[in-house]
């Protein structure tokens, strides 16, 4: 009966341990950029490690680690995702390490509701007054998946407020919304509350954050409920 016993322990700790088992895969990247055709992944898609992505000779592929931060330029050969990085075979790769806050905006945007920092106003539901992590580019990319009205406010200082009213065809194929295609920025060093969809992040700009197209690893805001 011990030994039984000893099987059905080590069957479930094994079970709660690997990933992907009785769960969602973990998404650990993002396809930033696409040139030509790969096989294995399209622009703005996320990866969960163990993927492989075939490149052709001139195929080019940048992907973006939420957790890791590390950002990789890859071209030609077979590209397998990784947990931090990826591995590449017969293919050329320049990585680099940027400045991101992958891993806590990834916390904040799975968490149901607010978390630390919450005030009530007039009785309603609570709102977290406390930065939750930090974007290192001042155009954000907006993850929305579908249509809607997203307001975002500045909460350090009054009299910064934007309401965008994003449609289908703003969104594209993918779902997101880049500040950058419309010459927005949010000012370096702010701290803002960003809301869709019944759901809210707060989140402060690093004062050494750049407009544009900046590395989506460090400008990726994921409002869009959890999967």
């Amino acid at each position: 009966m011990s030994i039984i016993r000893t099987a059905v322990f080590v069957l479930a700790a094994t079970t709660a341990i690997v990933p992907g088992v009785g769960s969602a895969p973990v998404q650990v990247a993002l396809v930033e950029d696409v040139s030509g055709h790969p096989a294995g992944a399209v622009l703005m898609d996320y990866l969960e490690p163990g993927r492989l992505i075939r490149l052709g000779p001139r195929d080019k592929i940048v992907l973006g680690y939420l957790r890791s931060c590390v950002r990789e330029t890859i071209t030609g050969g077979i590209v397998k995702v990784g947990t931090d990085e990826s591995d590449v075979q017969s293919g050329k790769i320049e990585r680099a390490k940027l400045p991101c806050d992958g891993a806590r905006m990834l916390r904040a945007a799975e968490q149901p509701g607010p978390t630390a920092g919450v005030v009530f106003r007039g009785g309603g539901p609570p709102r977290t007054t406390d930065p939750q992590f930090t974007l290192f580019g001042s155009s954000p990319m907006l993850e929305l998946r579908s249509p809607g009205t997203v307001v975002i406010e500045r909460i350090d200082q009054s009299g910064e407020r934007y309401v965008l009213d994003v449609g289908k065809a703003e969104l594209g194929p993918a779902g997101f919304y880049d500040f950058a295609h419309t010459g927005k920025a949010l000012v370096p060093g702010g701290a803002y509350r960003a809301a869709f969809a019944g759901r809210e992040l707060v989140f402060k700009v690093d004062a050494e954050a750049k407009p544009g197209r900046t590395a989506i690893v460090g400008r990726l805001l994921r409002l869009a409920a959890p999967n």
